[in-house]
């Protein structure tokens, strides 16, 4: 996997002071994208050992409240293969900071069993992530007046509850 970009202090895309990772690749490429550069899998930098140990570095202080991954896509199934091992480091060294999510694909449809990016990690990174944001970018609908979302399709999911109700709960409208 490669990623586009890496914001150490963002707080833009989840709550509080954040470490954002931009991965590489996307399928989607949503009209008005604002980051179409890194729908090429091959963008970037590759994402080696020696990056995750710096990402874990720059998680480390009390002021970071989490991590955001985004993109280009996470939930891409290469890309969800090269992202779990990292979240279990994340998890078992920063067990109670957040992980936020954005994908363009759709919690019941896309990442469920037999849905288009369902693979076999899928499930294990999803319970290791705190709030979902799904559904593709959609430039009709956007919103600028929209708190950590771009258009009114997309949904900020509470993934822990979600999975526990076996329900969607929303995070925030």
């Amino acid at each position: 996997m490669n990623f586009g970009e890496i914001k150490k202090c963002d707080i833009a895309n989840g709550e509080g002071v954040r470490v954002s990772l931009f991965v590489s690749g996307c399928t989607h490429h949503c009209k008005g994208c604002f980051n179409a550069q890194t729908w090429d899998f091959n963008f970037g930098e590759e994402f080696t050992k020696e990056v995750e140990d710096a990402l874990l570095e720059d998680l480390a202080p009390s002021y970071i409240v989490g991590l955001t991954l985004l993109g280009g896509e996470p939930m891409e199934p290469e890309n969800q293969r090269a992202l779990v091992p990292f979240l279990r480091r994340v998890k078992e060294r920063f067990p109670d900071k957040t992980i936020w999510c954005y994908t363009g694909y759709t919690y019941d449809e896309d990442l469920v069993e037999g849905g288009r990016a369902w693979c076999e990690v899928t499930d294990e990174m999803l319970s290791m992530i705190d709030v979902l944001v799904d559904g593709e970018f959609v430039e009709a609908l956007k919103d600028i007046r929209l708190v950590f979302k771009g258009s009114t399709n997309q949904r900020i999911i509470n993934l822990k509850e979600t999975l526990e109700k076996g329900e969607i709960v929303l995070y925030m409208e």
